[in-house]
Parts: C-alpha cells; structure tokens; sequence
C-alpha cells in the first residue's frame, strides 16, 4: 500500500524527507498518525522515526522549515519537539527496549526500525511510513495492523503477558483505544490483561489517572468501565467503583445493582454533556451506597444518607486518584451532595423557601445538577421516565420562578461582616457571624426581601435582642 497522495496533503513531509536524504538517514512517520490517516481521523502529533541521530534531523528539520519554528531538545530521552501552526512534530532515533520487573521505565539502546516496530504497544501503532525518495508513501506494516484495523481490534504485536508486564500503562491505553475507537480487545491480548493487572501497583496515579480520563471522555465511557471491571484492573486503583456491583436479595427484596446504573447514568451526562467533571460527578453521585445500604423488613433496601456520606468521600477519592483538588473538586463534592434534592420539589406544597435553599446552595451549578438529575432517571419503564423527567420539568420551572422574582442564585447577605463590626464597633468574633448566619437564614426563608434596607432594619432588632448597641463613633 502507498500513501503518497495522503502526504502530499501536508508539505512538511516531503521537507523532512528532502532533508533526511541529504543527512542520510532512513526516516518513517510512524504511530498515531499513520493509524489515524487509514481511520480517516484528524491527528495533530506527528512521530518521526529514524535510523540514528533523531535530534540531528529535527535540528535540520527546523532549519530547513519556512519562519525557523522553536524546536525543543530532550537530551535525556533523545528526543525534540517542533511545534509548528496546528502540528506537533516529534523526532527520535530508532530504539530496542529492555525492562525490569519493579519499574516500567526501559532500558533504552539504538536499534533498527524492525526492533522499533516491535516495542510499539499495538499493532495499529506498529504502522509506519517511508519519507526518503526511495520509499516515499510506502506503508510498513510488519504486525498485519491494517486488518487489525480493518477487523475494529486492538491486539499487541508480541507476546501480551511479556507487553504489559513490561509496561503495565499499556492496559490502560489499550481499554482507552477500545473505548475512542469503539474497538474490541482481542482474546490472547484481553488475557493478558487480566493476567498482569496486579502489575498495575508499579504505575503512578499520574499516568493512570490521564488514561481514565481518556476513557471518561469517550462517547460511550460505560463500554470503558465494562471492560476496566471485567479485566480486574478496576479495583487495582478504585476499588469504591467496584464495591458497587452486585444484587443483594431478601425474600422477594432486592435493590439494583448499582454499579450498572452508575454507568447508565454516566453515558446519559456522556450523551447532553461534554464535561469531564460533570462526568465525574455522575461516577460519584451513589458512591457511597455500599457502605450505606441497610435492609428494613417494611421497606426493603435502603441507603439513607449517602448523598452526605458520598460527598464527605470525594475528596479523600480526588487525592488518591490524583485528581485536581481545587474548585472542580467542590464542584463535584457539591453536585454529589445536593443530587436528591430536586425530586424533593416535585410536591405541590413545597415552600419558596425549600426553592430558594437550593438555588443557593448549588449556585451557578444548578443547571449542571438538574442535568444529572435527568441523567439518574435510568429505569427501563419507559412511563416512569417520561413521569420523573416530567416531575423535573416542572422542578426547573418552579427554580426559574423563584430565581426571577427573589434572586438569590450566589447571593450574598446584603450586609457585610466588615460593615456589621463598624456599626456596632466589633471585633471579628461569633456574634458578627451569627447576625449574618440569621440575616441570610431570615432572606431564604422569604421573611424579608433580598435587600440592604430590610437587612439593616433585621440587623438593628437581632443585635437589640442581643444586647449589642451602636458604635457610639458612629
């Protein structure tokens, strides 16, 4: 096969083969791009392989570009980056690898490009292609990666015990590449998988967590879950997630089991939304069911609580995985928390003030949160879903009615702390937050409208009451 017509789509190729040639060097665009130009898939990253010095070439390369773009240098890895407009351009030297068994970090020696192709991962990323004149466009594909791709399989060149023993990331990348390229893992390789997945300890929560997020960000991330779970590597990094699944029975009494939900909740945000902490928060929302679940012979199984309990685990779940600890952290921690508290709504008699906590409470995320509430309807009776989402229609009308008319989506109480210490000439102590715990309490619960005067007017007859007077400098 050659694909010359598709490199000649880009000019840089026959550049960086020009100049290959004159240095002598034997030079292949390998990897991603090659598997992607055959999907028909955009791809940005363009890897260079040649026989020798692969920093030499991208110092050439650069030299020889239109407007001398900035090359970065790796001396440690032998490696250097062009970034040039849209592309990536990264060259190296040809190269075996040897590994031990405690690290995933190769032993890295020159090598020919048939021992290059043989280190690769997969066989889709074991294609590469010719640069110099003589070769130009020609396709390498040593490990049949082409009917690999052909077949939708993702299978490993090589032995797959030795694979992901030597590099135990590469079962997380290959349930990632499954999961973006809705491929399946073939038998032996899938095997190998559950054979090493113990190998996973030697793989730091950095790499780990990258790959995961890969996963969550695929169209339909449950067929990643599925095939994390069924594999085993799952429990080796978040074992919470597992201790979902399973059906427990009494007598005629069972619950779902709620790690399949989870994951149908998880596709629903997949399928209205494109945020990756969205959906983290619909990974989150029960998961604290198991350590909640209670059976009580009147009403079967419950799981009291577990919307407090799951959002008092997030950050605990956050720093063991490696995920940011900042505001998208709360982000989640809240949605996880307040998750039940529209189906409470619904009831005709609920008080403006109930409405008024919430939209406070979850702030500009209110939207965010009506959307897992939606996305946590995952009943196959096609009646009780349209009834909860038509209950939900009329929650975020009842939330649109009140936020109108009393604005207190973020707000805070009219009078400040600052302004309370002047007043009655105070010292940053429990009383000011007391007169601004009961002014902002007095507003949610629609006992004065959300302004300064009838604040103020509060203020003066809360702080009588507690014998507090004006600052006589005042």
């Amino acid at each position: 096969m050659n694909l010359s017509n598709s490199l000649d789509k880009i000019k840089t190729f026959k550049k960086v083969g020009q100049v290959a040639d004159n240095l002598g060097m034997e030079t292949y665009v390998v990897g991603g791009f090659v598997r992607d130009i055959l999907l028909k898939r955009p791809c940005k990253d363009l890897d260079f392989v040649c026989i020798g010095d692969g920093i030499k070439l991208a110092k050439a390369v650069a030299d020889a570009l239109e407007g001398k773009p900035q090359i970065s240098i790796f001396k440690n890895f032998g490696t250097a980056m062009i970034k040039m407009d849209e592309w990536e351009l990264e060259f190296v030297g040809a190269r075996k690898e040897s590994y031990q068994n405690h690290s995933r970090k190769p032993k890295v020696e020159a090598g020919t490009l048939a021992e290059d192709q043989e280190r690769r991962d997969f066989t889709i990323n074991a294609l590469g292609i010719g640069l110099n004149a003589n070769n130009f466009g020609e396709l390498l594909d040593p490990y049949d990666g082409v009917k690999d791709l052909k077949r939708k399989i993702i299978r490993t060149p090589t032995d797959p015990d030795i694979t992901f023993s030597d590099d135990p990331l590469r079962m997380m990348r290959a349930i990632r590449f499954a999961a973006q390229l809705k491929f399946d893992i073939e038998a032996n390789t899938f095997d190998g998988i559950i054979n090493n997945a113990h190998r996973m300890s030697i793989i730091s929560g950095e790499r780990t967590i990258v790959e995961l997020n890969k996963i969550i960000m695929t169209d339909k991330p449950s067929y990643g879950f599925k095939l994390l779970f069924v594999s085993g590597l799952l429990k080796e990094f978040f074992p919470e997630m597992v201790a979902l699944q399973g059906v427990d029975s009494v007598g005629d009494k069972s619950h779902k089991d709620n790690f399949y939900h989870t994951l149908q909740v998880l596709d629903n945000v997949a399928s209205r939304s494109d945020s990756l902490w969205l959906r983290w928060a619909a990974i989150m929302h029960d998961i604290a069911k198991p350590p909640t679940k209670r059976f009580n012979q009147k009403v079967g199984w419950t799981f009291h609580g577990h919307e407090d309990k799951g959002a008092r685990m997030v950050p605990g779940i956050f720093r063991r995985l490696k995920l940011p600890m900042d505001e998208r952290m709360k982000y989640v921690q809240k949605l996880v928390k307040l998750h039940l508290r529209p189906i409470a709504l619904v009831n005709d008699k609920v008080t403006d003030a109930a409405v008024r906590r919430l939209l406070f409470e979850a702030g500009d995320d209110v939207d965010d949160l009506m959307q897992l509430c939606r996305a946590d309807v995952t009943s196959k009776n096609n009646n009780k879903v349209k009834r909860f989402l038509a209950n939900f229609d009329k929650v975020e009308l009842k939330l649109q009615e009140v936020e109108e008319k009393d604005q207190v989506r973020n707000f805070q109480p009219p009078v400040t702390g600052d302004e309370i210490m002047a007043i009655f000439g105070l010292k940053p102590s429990r009383v000011v937050g007391d007169l601004k715990e009961e002014i902002k309490e007095a507003i949610l619960e629609g006992h004065i409208q959300n302004n300064k005067n009838e604040a103020l007017e509060l203020m003066y007859k809360l702080a009588a009451k507690k014998g507090i007077v004006n600052n006589p400098d005042k």
